[in-house]
């Protein structure tokens, strides 16, 4: 496969990049301190018949901040070592490519309320997106250990093929689960297919182009 970046970014570079998946990890492990069961609740979202016990499941801000913090920066590599190739780790690209991350998933939020207001999807609507999340820190669950790997053994082609064949297993766990839960009727499934669509595939879109566009610049 080649050698990794590990093998060759300099020895300044490699410690900034421990840090920052040591960050990570250590967000992961404080959210399953702070709400036991974040991670075991994610893998359960895709078999269970009702939401009932997820509604009735304990959360917390904080448990809910670091498992957010978790995610994005768990993405935010992935898409760093997608962009950046092989060279050295920049903290400072690093931190840009997490701050269009989390602008881009704030306003995506901010779409999904605009299109639950105005379309009055509250009950339904938020009934199918509800597993977002569980899904969302499944699948960066699994991407952290990958991350380790490709870091180690992995070169910019794999770590894009990696990157993309997880976000095609998130799209369809995400689209899975919401058929089961959500879909009733074509006009809830032309709602489904209307966001996924839009607001999903282009949200992800935005984060790759301007993410590539920017680490060329730093």
């Amino acid at each position: 496969m080649g050698e990794g970046i590990a093998h060759i970014i300099s020895p300044a570079s490699a410690v900034w990049c421990a840090w920052a998946m040591l960050v990570i990890l250590l967000c992961g492990i404080l959210a399953e301190l702070f709400q036991p069961g974040v991670v075991t609740q994610a893998k359960n979202s895709l078999s269970a018949q009702t939401d009932r016990v997820y509604k009735e499941s304990p959360t917390n801000f904080m448990g809910q901040l670091l498992i957010s913090l978790f995610r994005l920066g768990v993405v935010t590599m992935a898409v760093y070592l997608s962009c950046a190739g092989t060279g050295d780790f920049s903290i400072t690209g690093f931190w840009v490519i997490f701050g269009i991350v989390l602008a881009v998933f704030v306003v995506k939020m901010l779409c999904n309320i605009c299109v639950d207001y105005t379309f009055h999807l509250s009950r339904h609507y938020g009934d199918a997106y509800e597993h977002y999340g569980n899904i969302f820190t499944l699948v960066t669950t699994v991407l952290y250990p990958a991350m380790l790997v490709l870091l180690r053994y992995g070169t910019q082609e794999a770590n894009r093929w990696v990157l993309g064949s997880l976000g095609a297993l998130f799209s369809l766990l995400w689209i899975y689960r919401a058929f089961r839960q959500y879909v009733s009727s074509f006009r809830a499934l032309g709602y489904l297919l209307l966001h996924f669509f839009t607001i999903e595939i282009l949200s992800w879109g935005l984060i790759y182009m301007i993410s590539n566009q920017t680490i060329s610049h730093i």
